[in-house]
């Protein structure tokens, strides 16, 4: 009989976080109740904790988990991501019996259908969803699972700072040409002051308590509606131009894009208990610097409603 190696104890005697897998990609095909289902190439990540008096983990049955789940999804519909997280954590449990905590991550490409804004010509958008649990094995051998759903878009952001530094020059300009004040507010009114751009990326996700349904579409839709303006994926010259302007008329910091998601967020999923996890992030790729800007916070839908006063 071969030595299971991995049971032995380890020379040096220290539990470990976090042992698994990583860059693991599946095709998984993700149920919808009345719509098409959800196709997708996910990637995932899938961790045990591993104790002090053992050597590794079996590597091998991680991924072997994820076969066996997604096998599953022939003979039984999974509605959502978080859905075929959770059921991935309660097999890492059966396969890794030394395990008290498992995690799984899983993110992938989700294709979205949407039309230019002045045009209304079809094409495919890009956004990634994303699906995290956890669970937890307490004293008594009861395990304790905690999900969340999320997406990653991508958007434009307009720098107010520079925008109102130009606008400031541009009146000092007007006015040593003669133009009136009234004229100079009327000008400024019918055209776009120019500023510097940013490839916006921001990350919302939430925590699905047992009995509650998030919207991934809604998370969507937060985000986008969350920065100075979308991008599209086929735009002709006047979506063009549609685009721009109305990203310039409203220019957000990154930190004013985070706190748009909060808000929307608290207005959007007002049925979800107080002590429901968020977590939102965004990312401006700028164009002026060599850096880029970064806002994050994580919260509780209570302490949100409150700060709100919602």
């Amino acid at each position: 009989m071969l030595c299971d190696i991995q049971a032995t104890e380890p020379e040096i005697k220290i539990p470990l976080t976090r042992v698994g897998v990583i860059n693991l990609k599946k095709l998984v095909k993700i149920y919808r109740k009345n719509k098409r289902p959800i196709i997708l190439l996910p990637t995932f990540e899938v961790f045990v904790d591993l104790p002090s008096s053992q050597k590794g983990i079996h590597m091998s049955r991680s991924p072997e988990v994820i076969e066996e789940v997604i096998e599953n999804l022939v003979v039984k519909e999974i509605y959502g991501i978080e859905e075929l997280s959770v059921n991935i954590v309660k097999k890492l449990f059966e396969k890794h019996e030394y395990a008290t905590r498992t995690e799984v991550l899983m993110y992938g490409d989700y294709i979205i259908e949407e039309k230019s804004p002045i045009t209304n010509k079809p094409s495919q958008g890009l956004c990634k969803i994303i699906g995290r649990a956890y669970g937890v094995k307490d004293s008594e051998g009861n395990i304790h699972i905690k999900k969340m759903v999320g997406a990653e878009v991508v958007g434009i952001t307009a720098c107010p700072c520079a925008q109102h530094l130009l606008k400031e020059k541009t009146i000092q300009n007007l006015k040593k040409k003669g133009f009136s004040n009234e004229d100079i507010e009327k000008i400024l009114d019918a055209v776009v002051v120019a500023t510097h751009n940013q490839r916006g990326i921001g990350t919302i996700m939430i925590e699905v308590p047992e009995g509650y349904n998030v919207s991934i579409g809604k998370i969507i839709d937060i985000i986008k509606k969350s920065m100075s303006g979308e991008v599209y994926e086929l735009l002709k010259r006047v979506d063009e131009a549609y685009v721009v302007e109305m990203a310039h008329r409203n220019p957000k910091f990154v930190e004013d894009c985070a706190r748009e998601m909060i808000k929307r967020i608290v207005e959007e999923f007002r049925y979800l208990p107080d002590d429901t996890q968020v977590v939102v992030r965004q990312i401006n790729k700028e164009s002026i610097h060599r850096h880029d800007a970064f806002a994050e916070r994580r919260s509780t839908m209570g302490e949100l409603r409150k700060e709100l006063n919602m």
